[in-house]
Formats: C-alpha cells, sequence, structure tokens
C-alpha cells in the first residue's frame, strides 16, 4: 500500500490517516505497536493502567516498532500528573487527551516538544482545544463507545461542524469502521479518521476473547449510551445495563447510581470477560465488525476499501 499524504500523515509521520483509539482494557503495546508497524497510528490507552504499568507499555512498545505512536491519556485519571510525567520522561512524541479541559495540560505538553491532540464532542469544546495550543482535534460523534459527549451529536453533524469553526486538522471518531466510512468523514472535511470498536476485534487487543466474540455477534441496536446522570457511556445491553436502566427509570439519583456501578465493572467485562454483570464499553459500529483480525489486516482492509470507494462512481449519477 502507498503511503497516503495530508496535514494529520504529516503531522504524525505515518503512512495513513489512521488512527487506532486509546481504549481502557483493550489498547495496550502489543495493540498499538502492531498498527504503527501497519502504518497508522497506534495509541496506548492509558484510561486502565497505574503510571508504573503505562512505563512498562511504553517500554514494550518501543522495543516492538521503531514507527511513531502515542498514549491516550483522560484528564479525569486521578494519576494524571503521575502519566503526563511518565510520557515526558520516557519522551513519547505524541499524546492524545480526553475526558477534561485541554487548558490544563496542553501548554505543559507543548513545552516539552510533543505534539496534542484533544478528543472533543462538540464543536465548543474543539474551539477550546484550539484555543489551548492543540495541534490536532479528534471530533468523536455520539456513535463512539465509552464515554461520549452529553449532547448525543452525530459524527455525521460534528465532523463538518468542527471542521468549519476550527483551523487545525480534524480526525473524525464515531462509529467508523470501514473505508467507506473513512472515505464519508473525509469528504465532510476530516484528514483522518480514529477507530475504535474495529481494534478492540482484534488479535492483538487486550480485550477479553469472550468480549471480541461479543462484538463480533452484536446486532444493530445492542448498544446504548447511559448513565447520563454521571459521565455518559455507550456500552452493550447485557444484566449490568438492565440494572442500570431499571434504576434510572424509577429516578435514582447520582448516589444510588455511582453505587451501582461500583469499582471495576468495565475491567470486569471487557478485560475478565463476565459478559453479564461487566461494564461492556462498545459503539454502534460493533454491527458491521463480523470477525477477529490480527490488526495489520485491519488497516490493510480500511485503507484499500477508502481506495476503491474513492475510484468508485457515484452511484445513479
Amino acid at each position: 500500500m502507498a503511503p497516503f499524504a495530508n496535514r494529520i500523515t504529516r503531522l504524525f509521520g505515518i503512512d495513513y490517516p489512521i488512527v487506532q483509539a486509546g481504549m481502557v482494557w483493550a489498547s495496550g503495546w502489543k495493540l498499538a505497536s502492531a498498527v504503527s508497524n501497519a502504518g497508522g497510528l497506534g495509541l496506548i490507552g492509558s484510561g486502565s493502567m497505574t503510571p508504573d504499568v503505562l512505563e512498562e507499555h511504553i517500554r514494550r512498545c518501543r522495543s516492538a516498532t521503531s514507527r511513531p505512536f502515542g498514549v491516550n491519556i483522560p484528564l479525569i485519571h486521578r494519576d494524571v500528573e503521575q502519566q503526563i510525567n511518565v510520557v515526558i520522561s520516557h519522551k513519547v512524541k505524541i499524546v492524545f487527551t480526553s475526558a477534561g479541559n485541554p487548558m490544563a495540560w496542553t501548554s505543559v505538553l507543548k513545552k516539552e516538544g510533543l505534539t496534542v491532540v484533544h478528543v472533543v464532542g462538540s464543536t465548543t469544546f474543539a474551539q477550546k482545544a484550539e484555543e489551548a495550543g492543540c495541534d490536532a482535534i479528534v471530533a468523536e460523534g455520539f456513535e463512539a463507545g465509552g464515554h461520549n459527549g452529553r449532547e448525543e451529536t452525530t459524527t455525521l453533524i460534528l465532523t463538518p461542524s468542527v471542521c468549519r469553526n476550527v483551523k487545525i486538522p480534524v480526525i473524525s471518531a464515531g462509529g467508523i469502521a470501514t473505508g467507506r466510512q473513512m472515505l464519508a468523514t473525509m469528504i465532510l472535511g476530516a484528514e483522518g479518521v480514529q477507530i475504535g470498536s474495529r481494534f478492540v476485534a482484534s488479535f492483538e487487543a487486550s480485550s477479553n476473547e469472550r468480549f471480541k466474540r461479543a462484538v463480533v455477534d452484536a446486532k444493530e441496536g445492542d448498544t446504548m449510551l447511559t448513565l447520563k446522570q454521571l459521565v455518559p457511556v455507550r456500552v452493550m445491553k447485557n444484566g449490568f445495563f438492565k440494572k442500570v436502566q431499571a434504576a434510572e427509570y424509577r429516578g435514582a439519583q447520582t448516589e444510588e447510581l455511582r453505587q451501582l456501578l461500583g469499582k471495576g465493572r468495565a475491567r470486569l467485562g471487557m478485560f475478565e470477560g463476565d459478559l453479564d454483570e461487566g461494564e461492556l464499553e462498545i459503539g454502534q459500529s460493533s454491527v458491521l465488525i463480523n470477525e477477529v483480525l490480527p490488526a495489520s489486516a485491519i488497516v490493510a482492509q480500511v485503507w484499500n476499501e477508502f481506495l476503491d470507494a474513492l475510484s468508485e462512481p457515484l452511484n445513479n449519477m
């Protein structure tokens, strides 16, 4: 596959404008290095990691690839300052921040010479990220798995709105699993895509095999945004989801929902494979995923489908 050049590939030093999302319990060093070796940008998802664990994943990723890779850091993480220090001390060149105010850490990271990208769910926050000095933005629509925007703006709306209102490059995310979807977002103004759920169902993802199989078997309507009183999150419907839904329907307050969520629900579901009581974070694009593949095959499949779609004439024109 021939390399492709635009602002995103030049910014990261990659061959294809395909970014693997930094997902909790799925995106460790094995997945990040595999995606980077395939020509995309792999991200280590630090959301489920202590600083020591993150440090080990960075070391292993660096030994497994000579290509650029990055770290995704949720700014609401209890160890965010320590994680920032780990990234700086190990000279990671690219950081994606999410779930927080980009003003908090962007200037610190930029002073150390890092490339900084912030994930947003609204045009307002995209503009704030640009003002904070970010190099690019991930515009993540309502279809995405995991933690999500309260506004419920879809990728089809969010992508062109953000592109219209900022000057820095935009990476589209949320419900994207195929090359045709990638082309659609780039026609809308994006210069790359961030893909999460498709990479959950990869050989290298650290997610549990039972969870991967559930993703492959998912049908339309099997995911829903929930826990909007706490932090909105898109999950697969299961026993835990039904308990949350029943509590919300009867008007449960924040504290009751927090107790129901408890600790370790995401680990229980996605990493340990409890498909009934665990929190199974996954996006709507799961309906488009039919098999577990190597990460390199996923990158090739998405890119080749993008090129094929790009060369096809519009139907019925």
